[in-house]
């Protein structure tokens, strides 16, 4: 058991959560290294926003709303995020 659920239970909810994840077009930006530690982003056929490290193609993926993203995107822009940097 998992999380109080059957083991088939979890491995059915896993397979519907990354059925949306099968065939995306990710997309790394073009300053990105070669070295494939990149953020790769995609868009759902939700209008969600996928995004993975690309080392890892196969790993982890988060999911964002359209409204995250732009909020997110907006403090970028804005130099909120910066002081990871410096």
């Amino acid at each position: 058991m998992h999380c109080g659920l059957p083991v088939r239970e979890v491995l059915q909810l896993l397979g519907e959560a990354t059925a949306g994840l099968k065939g995306l077009s990710w997309r790394k930006s073009r300053y990105s290294g070669k070295i494939g530690n990149c953020v790769e982003v995609a868009k759902m056929d939700s209008g969600e926003i996928a995004m993975r490290n690309s080392r890892f193609p196969e790993g982890s993926v988060v999911v964002y709303t359209r409204d995250e993203m732009a909020a997110f995107l907006a403090g970028a822009k804005d130099g909120e995020f910066d002081y990871v940097l410096g």
